[in-house]
């Protein structure tokens, strides 16, 4: 059942766990507000993976997901059951929590909701993902008729669900509250105007959990997308396309967090992404979608990617009809891991322009990249990656790189890779690069015969142009 207490400036709201989920017993977690009773918040599981370098495999691993909501300061204390706690971490590390340990419990307050990972004896997989809500002030109706409500338990709703997908009109609303467990793909398709929101958990067993199609003014908000057999949230050929304050977990083969392609006006904010493919992939045309993409936001969020890239912005495109993604801002981002053997699908950030694309005018700003496991810190480049494209991208053009700060030692070279003379990468700006508290200028004390680049470390080939590092 639902709990809450102190409604009002200090209240802590939590949800039942669906019987369709399975508890996890590797930490106990207790909240506690001021002068109140304690909260104890049962963690449930989701799955996360590591790739076998040999066989290709993935190895699955358990991890813990405990979900809240509050208003006014809190006091964290979780205790660590599967060994000793020698060391405990609370990310990002951008967020300045330093946790007291005593014994095998940390402790730590905060005064307001925000998605963290607890870390244990430096355990990537058995980690403690904790996701908190602002107390929800506007109420939703189970008998509006506007909504398809799904309550406590599994698939506890007032709409059909055929053949395992849930079709949403529009001007409709899907809100799966707290405790409730929606095992559907949530399809959104020529509609506008609707939404998926809530507490609870969405899991598609079966297939990427929620599909955009030729549709506008669509809100994708707040629900745990919880291992879904595919993408998290796809989105083709759509316009006003908000995904907002949502946590996604993968460990499946293309298990790609959230992928628009030939999308205007998108917006992606607040969100949490443990994914087994890219966190983020922005593209061109593929499958049946097709166009231009423009005014596309990524801001506000925490990206672990266990495999590939945390953001991958272009590779797919329209050879015959080249098409242009025009305006791409990627801001207040803090990246907690990047882990790719492959060297031609690395990059923290990764624009790869293929299939004739032109990618123009990108904003990248706010940056805080922690000691990611294997991977490029940046890699931009025209790219004909013959598994993926039938031609190289005409070009990447108009990017600024702002206050990005890295600090780690498994970094290895950024690479910026123009094509040829006719596709080249031109007017690349980084403004106040920070590596491990150096800032990169190109007016730094170095040897004259130095490239600011080397201390990046960073290549650009011949092909690039007009590339700057500056301070202010």
């Amino acid at each position: 059942m639902t709990t809450a207490s102190n409604f009002g400036h200090n209240a802590v709201r939590t949800y039942p766990i669906p019987s369709a989920v399975e508890t996890m017993d590797a930490y106990s977690i207790k909240v506690t507000p001021p002068q109140s009773s304690p909260h104890w918040i049962q963690p449930f599981q989701a799955r996360v993976a590591q790739i076998n370098e040999t066989s290709g495999n993935s190895i699955e691993h358990n991890t813990s997901v405990g979900v809240f909501d509050f208003s006014g300061p809190i006091e964290i204390a979780i205790t660590y059951h599967h060994a000793p706690v020698r060391t405990g971490v609370v990310r990002p590390y951008s967020y300045g929590i330093r946790p007291q340990i005593i014994n095998d419990t940390i402790q730590f307050s905060l005064q307001q909701p925000c998605n963290l990972v607890i870390q244990i004896n430096d355990n990537i997989f058995d980690t403690l993902q904790l996701f908190m809500n602002p107390i929800e002030t506007k109420v939703t109706r189970v008998n509006d008729p506007d909504v398809l409500y799904f309550g406590p338990g599994v698939n506890n709703g007032t709409a059909g669900i055929t053949n395992g997908t849930l079709y949403v009109p529009s001007g409709k609303t899907v809100y799966v509250a707290g405790g409730g467990f929606l095992d559907a793909q949530v399809v959104f398709q020529n509609v506008s105007n609707s939404a998926i929101k809530g507490r609870g958990i969405l899991a598609a067993k079966s297939s990427g959990a929620v599909l955009i199609e030729s549709s506008s003014n669509i809100t994708v908000e707040d629900v745990v997308i919880l291992n879904p057999n595919g993408y998290a949230v796809t989105a083709g050929m759509s316009q006003g396309v908000n995904i907002l304050g949502i946590r996604a977990f993968s460990s499946k083969g293309n298990g790609d967090g959230i992928d628009l392609f030939c999308c205007r006006d998108a917006l992606i904010d607040g969100i949490f992404m443990r994914n087994s493919d890219d966190n983020i992939a922005l593209y061109q045309h593929r499958w049946a979608y097709y166009g231009d993409s423009s005014n596309i936001t990524v801001q506000n969020s925490a990206l672990w990617a266990d495999y590939a890239h945390p953001i991958n912005v272009g590779t797919h495109g329209n050879t015959p009809h080249p098409e242009v993604m025009d305006g791409v801002t990627i801001r207040n981002i803090d990246i907690l891991n990047h882990h790719e053997p492959q060297i031609g699908y690395q990059g923290c950030i990764a624009i790869n322009a293929g299939d004739g694309n032109l990618i123009q005018n990108v904003h990248i700003e706010d940056i805080r990249v922690e000691n990611f496991q294997l991977g490029q810190l940046i890699n931009f480049r025209i790219m004909y990656n013959t598994k993926y494209n039938t031609s190289p991208g005409r070009g990447i053009r108009n990017v600024v790189v702002k206050d990005l700060i890295y600090e780690g030692n498994h970094a290895s070279p950024s690479l910026l890779l123009g094509y040829d003379r006719q596709r080249p990468i031109t007017n690349i700006t980084f403004v106040n690069l920070q590596i491990n508290g150096k800032i990169i200028d190109d007016n730094m004390e170095k040897p004259s015969w130095y490239s600011s680049a080397d201390f990046v470390p960073l290549f650009a080939n011949e092909h690039v142009h007009n590339l700057s590092f500056v301070s202010n």
